[in-house]
């Protein structure tokens, strides 16, 4: 049950207008304080300035029109994709290059060293790329056979 009710809007260039108890609007972005972990938990509301306007604790205590307000800027600034398989890996040492199925289609990635692989929570891995770019395996035990083995060698 929502307890906590956010005046958000956008203005005429789609950016999020937070009002204050004046009724005074201003620019914020929704940053996410644990966006793996916990991606529903400890949302800060930024001011153009960088400080914290609003401290959301979890996002089922908005109303709905809020949360999807907040939903949709925390989506359209996010890419983590999703590696649902890992199709091949060039070596079973580091530097390796893997080829991985992700929900945004296939590509290859570089792994420089066993640290890039970061453990999270729910049997969830973060893979960092050569490249800068993370790669998320929500849980790596609902992974196909092969791919489990692929990781079993890094981990």
């Amino acid at each position: 049950m929502p307890n906590m009710t956010l005046k958000l809007s956008r203005d005429a260039f789609g950016r999020l207008q937070l009002a204050d108890i004046r009724a005074m609007e201003e620019p914020v972005v929704p940053v996410r304080a644990f966006p793996l972990a916990a991606p529903w938990e400890g949302i800060s509301l930024v001011g153009a300035d960088g400080h914290e306007r609003r401290w959301i604790v979890h996002l089922d205590d908005l109303d709905e029109p809020s949360r999807a307000l907040i939903l949709e800027d925390l989506g359209a600034r996010e890419l983590i994709p999703e590696i649902r398989r890992i199709v091949a890996v060039s070596t079973f040492s580091t530097p390796s290059t893997w080829t991985v199925e992700t929900d945004r289609g296939t590509t290859d990635l570089l792994l420089r060293a066993e640290d890039d692989l970061r453990r999270l929570p729910d049997n969830g891995l973060l893979v960092a790329s050569g490249s800068g770019l993370h790669f998320l395996i929500r849980d790596r035990n609902a992974l196909d056979k092969a791919s489990r083995k692929f990781l079993d060698r890094f981990l």
